[in-house]
């Protein structure tokens, strides 16, 4: 795999995951209680799955050479 098509892979994975967590900020970050804080892990796992997702689809890939 290219240099190039690495860094885009990667960078599209931070960029992804950023946008997860920001998103779950902007979202539940104003009204935020005890609810929302037993039920944030769930929710963080479900914003960060398209970053995961990339990472997943970059290593099998970079796996295929």
């Amino acid at each position: 795999m290219k240099k190039l098509t690495s860094v885009l892979w990667i960078s599209g994975c931070i960029l992804l995951s950023i946008a997860g967590f920001v998103l779950f900020y902007i979202l539940y970050a104003p009204d935020f209680n005890m609810y929302w804080f037993i039920l944030s892990p769930i929710i963080i796992a479900l914003y960060q799955f398209p970053a995961v997702a990339l990472y997943w689809l970059y290593k099998k890939k970079k796996n295929q050479k």
